[in-house]
């Protein structure tokens, strides 16, 4: 969501050991090789030749469960190289930062889409991504990407989330009448959320609509969510990741969503599903959000389900 809200049923990971210890042959092969267990660090080999112009994805490991699908949020460790006729050079490593990376699918480059998917929890993948199926002809200068760059991922798929996932655990009835009322949630547009005819409060609500069972979320922990946010003045939606069909990835506790998010988020548990009520001083504050036609003095009423905790 806009900050973005700044903007992803938890699956079990398996932890399973592999090797991959040589480079395939053929200009459809990924080109490199691959050295390392499951969920941790890949040493990745690159040769001296410039890459194929073809791109190729490698499936070292199958993993288990419901295989990735178009709009499923994939939750996964990763390191990302690009790789020309004068070398490689390491852009990004989840290892590095000490947390994995989020990919919704149907909004990735071509290459990552096909490497992603029919993806399984516990595998990994290898996808060489030649500039055509990457970030095309121009490249992208703000992530280090020339022209003539071919991407290489290694990727171990950690958690899969479905369009429909929705928090899973024991119902806490509300019975608030100073509080929004929220609904059952219906097939592609999520809880309905009635808010009362009364004046906004003006500090910070949290309630618990649904008390999962899963740990509770750390400060700098990747989410993944689904959530409906509504004005208070009106009860009219103006985001909702059940509308758009994409479950929703932020890191929590620093910075990247607004204050409300990350003071109410922090301590719950995963499977939950909670009712914020957001002032503006927490929200988007004085100047608001034009593009989400947010106001510097409106109250925002999110109703958030808490998928999984990475």
């Amino acid at each position: 969501m806009r900050r973005r809200l700044s903007v992803l049923p938890a699956a079990v990971v398996l932890a399973v050991p592999l090797l991959l210890t040589g480079a395939c042959s053929g200009a459809d092969d990924v080109e490199v090789a691959v050295k390392g267990d499951f969920g941790s660090r890949p040493d990745v080999v690159f040769p001296k030749e410039a890459p194929g112009k073809e791109l190729a994805v490698k499936r070292v490991t199958d993993g288990a469960g419901v295989r990735a699908r178009k709009g499923d949020l994939v939750v996964a460790d990763y390191v990302g190289y690009r790789w020309s006729k004068d070398g490689s050079k390491l852009l990004a490593s989840s290892f590095i930062a000490g947390r994995p990376g989020a990919f919704p699918t149907g909004r990735l480059v071509p290459g990552l889409e096909k490497a992603l998917e029919g993806a399984r929890v516990g595998g990994r993948v290898v996808a060489k991504i030649p500039p055509k199926d990457g970030y095309g002809a121009k490249g992208a200068a703000q992530r280090q990407v020339g022209r003539d760059d071919t991407l290489v991922y290694v990727l171990d798929v950690r958690a899969i989330y479905a369009r429909t996932a929705q928090a899973q655990g024991r119902r806490q009835p509300l019975e608030d009448p100073r509080l929004p009322k929220v609904g059952e949630v219906q097939a592609g547009a999520g809880p309905s959320v009635t808010v009362p005819k009364a004046a906004a409060p003006k500090g910070l609500q949290v309630r618990t609509l649904v008390q999962g069972q899963g740990a509770a979320v750390g400060k700098g922990q990747l989410l993944a969510l689904q959530y409906v946010g509504v004005f208070w003045r009106d009860g009219k939606v103006f985001e909702s990741s059940w509308r758009t069909g994409r479950p929703y990835a932020a890191t929590i506790g620093t910075g990247q969503v607004m204050k409300g998010w990350d003071q109410a988020l922090v301590g719950q548990k995963v499977g939950s599903r909670l009712l914020l009520v957001v002032p503006p001083s927490l929200g988007y504050g004085a100047k608001g959000l034009a593009q989400a036609k947010i106001k510097g003095d409106d109250t925002l009423v999110f109703v958030v389900d808490v998928l999984g905790a990475h």
